[in-house]
């Protein structure tokens, strides 16, 4: 009898063993953060620039604090959104360690009063300056259901004893009694997820930044205005310092500058202007030109159906043929391309084979992008140079062509090529992609090298470099107004005029088609900030902008039908498991002992 009581008590204190090692491994796990990410898309890892920005602590010495206002009783689509957030920062603390820490906040806790709620909300909103909230409905145990979501985080970071603070809208806000239906927020919340590492690694780069690249936009040849380029430069000043220089002839005009931007020039270069500049990329200045070769009137050709186009002789375009880069005057068409209203057909659309939707290349510039849109762009060729590297970054589609130079532009010319316009004369063929816009990278040598210029470039008085002194970058785009906005313009007050762009934003949409309700997508705000980005050498972000992820939609029948019984299944059924296997081991333990 001793001995069976012997044998069961050794069998109950396996069993019970047993259950408390897989017990211990379950805790062991929930702590120790490992993955296999097995998906096509790569989902759930980091990318490489993503890695090295959080490994290395020098990019941010000091602790990090994120709180994120996505929690509490939320709806299936959103808590997997908010688990993935959660991941995401998982995978962030991996690579930083201590130097990043983060909560999840109710920001409508039941037992919290009224006021406290309102206190809170207020808080986070700052004025319209914060959080912006969301109100969703949706369907809860058959009834419809309203909430408001707070769906953003507060990053601070310390530096120096000064501590700085920024906000992150993982999901965009709603106007006041116009909730969103969660039925329709699938593809709100795709592009959430698609963004959500750039967003987390964009604050953190904007708040531990110590020092700031300087990057100048050049004026004196009637280059963008102001208030056409306040867009791009919202876009880039959280991560450079940006300035206006006007050369006037001063040979020291650029020190200081890391990168130059010379947005649609339309008067000559002097001599020493281009000296300047040539001097600016041999000492390894980031060179970025964008412009048109030709000129032309709208209004004449809106009036008239017919117009001129003319040399702007910017000379400028001399000194890039010498770095590699030649533009052609010329002017490109593409099958794939924007509309143009047709005043004189009862504002009809036809398809304007000048406006082209440019294709984005490969290379982590333009990987994935939206279409750039570029309309009157000139044709560009790469020139074979010694010690340089060149890429093509945009491109047409394999329907495209080229006119000749300087060339009439008619309002008629879409219609000639009927419905199903052949370009070129095998559509398909890629040998017929145009290059619109390329990069060139290396040591360049000076375009004033064996030339006889001046004074100004005498070597004892200016300390000419016939060739680079460290290796530059240029980027050249047949097209200067792709970073254009419109703006509006009103009194400042101190008797001065400010500007402001107009709210529909041309860089992310296509005006004529948005007004009739029919999207168009341009992808030339996230090309803006990849350029400069890539062109002042932080890649960290590139590859990031460049993902694509899909998100399968959940089964809401399924979900209504079968919620409940999955939740439970899901909770109690590893449990089950458990106990089940150690039972069948029980068993055969037991049958091995009574044999």
């Amino acid at each position: 009898m001793a001995k069976r009581s012997s044998k069961g008590f050794y069998n109950w204190s396996y069993f019970l063993g047993l259950v408390a090692i897989l017990i211990f491994l379950n805790v062991i796990g929930s702590l120790v953060h490992m993955k296999a990410d097995m998906t096509e898309d790569q989902r759930y890892s980091l990318a490489p620039g993503t890695k090295r920005f959080l490994s290395e602590e020098k990019n941010f010495p000091n602790r990090i604090s994120v709180k994120i206002y996505l929690d509490g009783d939320l709806p299936a689509d959103l808590q997997s959104f908010r688990n993935a957030i959660e991941d995401k920062l998982k995978d962030f603390k991996d690579l930083a360690g201590n130097r990043i820490e983060y909560q999840f906040i109710n920001p409508n806790p039941e037992n919290a009063k009224e006021d406290e709620k309102r206190a809170l909300h207020t808080n986070l909103y700052k004025q319209g300056q914060g959080i912006l909230p969301m109100d969703v409905v949706y369907m809860k145990d058959g009834t419809q259901t309203q909430m408001m979501l707070w769906p953003g985080a507060e990053i601070a970071y310390s530096s120096n004893g000064i501590i700085k603070e920024t906000t992150i809208q993982f999901l965009p806000g709603t106007q006041p009694g116009k909730p969103m239906n969660l039925d329709n927020l699938n593809e709100t919340l795709e592009n959430a997820l698609n963004n959500l590492e750039y967003n987390l690694l964009s604050a953190i780069r904007k708040i531990t930044q110590i020092e700031k690249k300087r990057i100048a936009f050049l004026q004196g040849h009637g280059e963008l205005k102001d208030g056409e380029t306040i867009r791009a430069r919202a876009i880039l000043a959280p991560y450079f310092s940006l300035t206006k220089v006007n050369l006037n002839d001063t040979l020291s005009a650029l020190d200081g500058v890391d990168g130059l931007i010379i947005a649609d020039p339309k008067l000559p270069f002097t001599n020493k202007d281009l000296y300047i500049i040539d001097q600016f990329v041999m000492k390894g200045g980031k060179l970025m030109v964008f412009m048109n070769e030709l000129q032309f009137i709208d209004d004449s050709l809106m009036a008239r159906g017919v117009t001129h186009t003319m040399r702007k002789n910017l000379k400028i375009d001399n000194m890039l043929f010498d770095y590699g880069i030649k533009i052609h005057e010329n002017l490109v068409v593409d099958a794939q391309c924007g509309p143009k209203i047709v005043p004189y057909a009862d504002q009809t659309l036809v398809p304007w084979f000048f406006h082209i939707l440019a294709t984005p290349s490969t290379h982590p510039i333009t990987r994935n992008l939206e279409p750039v849109s570029l309309e009157y762009a000139n044709e560009l060729q790469l020139i074979n140079t010694t010690g340089v590297k060149l890429t093509k970054i945009l491109t047409t589609s394999t329907n495209a062509n080229k006119t000749g130079l300087a060339p009439l532009i008619s309002l008629a010319m879409p219609a000639s090529y009927g419905e199903n316009p052949k370009l070129a004369e095998n559509p398909k063929d890629d040998v017929n992609k145009i290059t619109l816009a390329a990069i060139a990278e290396g040591s360049f040598q000076s375009h004033f090298k064996n030339r006889i210029v001046g004074k100004f470039a005498d070597p004892k008085l200016s300390g000419f470099l016939s060739q680079s002194k460290v290796e530059s970058k240029i980027f050249v785009v047949g097209n200067g107004r792709f970073l254009a906005n419109e703006y509006d313009s009103m009194p400042d007050g101190k008797g001065g005029i400010s500007f402001r762009a107009n709210p529909f934003n041309e860089l992310k949409m296509n005006r004529v088609l948005a007004e009739r309700r029919i999207p168009l997508f341009y992808g030339n705000q996230e090309f803006i900030q990849n350029l400069v980005d890539y062109m002042m050498g932080d890649n960290s972000v590139l590859d990031i902008r460049s993902r694509q992820i899909d998100i399968k939609e959940i089964d809401k029948e399924k979900v209504k039908s079968q919620g409940k019984t999955l939740k439970y299944l899901n909770l109690f059924g590893p449990v089950l498991l458990i106990l089940l296997f150690g039972f069948v081991m029980f068993l055969i333990r037991k049958m091995k002992y009574t044999k």
